[in-house]
Parts: C-alpha cells; structure tokens; sequence
C-alpha cells in the first residue's frame, strides 16, 4: 500500500512551501490504480525532472537524494526509475506538484532491504517534486514518419514538435552540453523544410518559431567558438525580424571575434538604439573601443615600416638613375 501527502505548487511555483496549504490524500493509490486525470499529468513515455528525497524510518536526513544538484536530469519511466513504489506514484503527479510518499517493503526495497542504511523489511518515504515534463508524443510520431508523410503534417502539430525539441536544447545548454543543444536546435528547424503551404496567421507562427531557434544556434555557436556560424543564424534572425535586439547583439560578437570590428559598430550601435541600458550591449561597444585601439596600436608601427620600406626603395630608385 502507498499513501500519498500532497501539496500542489503549480498554481504560484513562487510560493514558500511550508506556507502552502496541505490536502491530505489519503487514498490508497496502488489497489485501484485510480490516476489523476489532468493534462498536466505526466504521461507514461514523456521524459521529465524530478527532485527527490528518499528517508528511512526515524531518520531525519535522507539515505538518498537529487535535490542539491544544479540541474535535474530529464528521466523516463520503466527506464530510469528501478522502484516499483516511486514509478507507479510519478503516474499520479501533475507538474509543479509536490507530495510524500510512503512505501510498504515490497514497493520499495522488499524484505532484505539495503544494509545498513535500509533496515529489512522497511517502509521508506519519499518526497517527490515534479519540476517539468515533456510531452514528447507529437514529436516520436512525427520523426517516425516517411517524408511523404511528413509533408502533409498538420502545421499546429509541427509548431508543437519544434517545441519540444527546442526545449531539450534549452536543457543540453542549462548543462553546457552545446554540441547536443546544437543537434537539437537543427532537429527543430528541420521540421519546417517541408512545411506545407499555409495561411498567413500560421507562417506568422512559423517566423516566430524559426526566430527562436535561429537565435539559439547564434548563441550555441558563439559558445563552441564558431563565430562565422553565429553571424550567419544571427543574420537569419534579422531576414525575420530586423529589428531584433537580441540577433544584433548576438551579430556584433560574432563581428569582434571574426576581427570585424566596422560591422560590429554597426550592429551593436543598431541593438543599443533599440535597447540603450541593456548592460551586456553596453559592455560590448566598450570592449569593442579596446579592440580599436588595440588594433590601432598594432598598426603604428607597421605604418612606419611600410614607409621606411617606401623611403628606401625611392632612394635607390634616384641612385640607380644618377
């Protein structure tokens, strides 16, 4: 038998926990398997972040637990979670809910336990926080599917597949994995070079898509050290909306370390107009004046040289006709 406590955070995630108001479930959740039926539920297949905390009886502090970790990675059911008891109560969870748990032996560690933190025969509780989730269905049936197939897709469900895929790119960037943020971002923009023809309110939808991602990628490859990548997305970015502070500010960084500093003025000067107290534009044109006067520096010194160089050869020019 399972019981659950829970408490439900996703209506203001802001709010203190001990401050929120408990429901007291008391329902046995593993006899008739009656499971919340909400579309916040997290489905059998979607991946999703949890926090957890795993406590033995008369213990204050938990045998085991992910809560201290910076980023959660995402999970799948009937692969990542090896206790019966913790699967079968995440099938009952709505994102943002928070709830404890408690486990009978045979829903957790059974009869022989795990000496010497688990005694045998144990119940556990566990404290359980769904933070986020994906419903990943539209996306596994999309790239299922032949390409005559997915040019016929319905557009909404492309928008929703993009999604999904750009939002594991956020996740690979949250853990510095930029190479897989990439590959993510590409799979995203891939959905739409087949997309049928549609209305304008839809293609409006797609731009926006698309911007997103393009402004991503601009981002992701400034991180790998791929600047002439990143002006290139930056630039698409602009084609869509060429007022976007964010891909001129992404453009001019890239133009600094492609040692183009003309273009840069003139992007990061363009982004300033739009948004003159964004601190990271600022803070760009002043590193962009140090890369000028740097290069300048630089170049005296060749500029004398080059005249000498030019002094000597008139020189031996006037010798040669005398």
């Amino acid at each position: 038998m399972v019981w659950k406590h829970s408490e439900d955070l996703s209506l203001n995630s802001k709010l203190d926990r001990n401050a929120c108001q408990y429901s007291l479930i008391c329902r046995p959740l593993l006899s008739d398997f009656d499971l919340l039926e909400t579309s916040y539920q997290v489905a059998s297949l979607s991946p999703f972040k949890i926090h957890y905390s795993a406590y033995s009886e008369y213990t204050d502090k938990p045998f085991d637990s992910n809560v201290q970790r910076d980023v959660p990675r995402f999970m799948k059911l009937g692969r990542d979670i090896t206790l019966l008891g913790m699967e079968l109560a995440i099938q009952t969870m709505r994102k943002g809910e928070f709830a404890r748990f408690l486990f009978k032996p045979q829903y957790a560690y059974g009869q022989m336990g795990c000496p010497p933190r688990i005694p045998a025969n144990a119940t556990v509780m566990f404290e359980l926080e769904i933070l986020h989730f994906v419903d990943t269905m539209e996306s596994d049936e999309y790239f299922m599917l032949s390409q005559e197939e997915q040019i016929t897709y319905p557009v909404e469900k492309l928008l929703k597949v993009a999604s999904t895929e750009r939002e594991f790119g956020n996740y690979f960037f949250q853990l510095r994995r930029y190479e897989d943020a990439k590959d993510q971002y590409k799979k995203a923009l891939s959905v739409f070079a087949h997309c049928p023809e549609t209305d304008k309110e839809q293609m409006q939808e797609i731009h926006s898509s698309k911007l997103l991602l393009y402004l991503n990628l601009s981002l992701v490859s400034l991180k790998l050290n791929a600047p002439r990548r990143a002006l290139v997305y930056g630039e698409r970015a602009l084609s869509i909306e060429s007022k976007n502070p964010k891909a001129l500010f992404r453009c001019g960084q890239a133009c600094i370390l492609l040692l183009e500093y003309d273009k840069a003025k003139d992007f990061l000067l363009r982004a300033q107009k739009l948004e003159p107290f964004n601190p990271d534009v600022n803070c760009a044109l002043v590193k962009l004046d140090r890369c000028y006067r740097d290069s300048e520096r630089l170049r005296s010194p060749l500029t004398i040289l080059d005249n000498l160089i030019e002094e000597w050869d008139r020189f031996a020019k006037r010798r040669q006709s005398i």
